[in-house]
């Protein structure tokens, strides 16, 4: 089976991701991937190539549908030196 990954808000607010099996292997798969040398991967709509694929259909009525996302690995050094504010 494809990957079914489907990233909402909620009608009360929260965020909240839906995974199939594939999906959870694959987004899985990219947050391991991440290091100081591949430090973002991108979420898109299925299609895109060499991207994390998103779905677009919510899962609940009034659930808005997030397109398009980024992950960024933040090593403590990084944000030490150049956002300070979050340690």
């Amino acid at each position: 089976m494809k990957p079914r990954i489907t990233i909402a808000i909620s009608k009360d607010g929260v965020l909240e991701i839906y995974l199939n099996e594939a999906g959870r292997a694959r987004f899985v798969e990219e947050l391991t991937g991440l290091s100081r040398e591949r430090d973002h991967f991108h979420l898109q709509p299925e299609g895109n190539v060499d991207e994390v694929p998103l779905q677009m259909r919510p899962y609940n009525g009034g659930d808005q549908v997030i397109e398009f996302g980024k992950v960024l690995f933040r090593p403590d050094d990084w944000d030490a030196q150049y956002f300070p504010h979050v340690l």
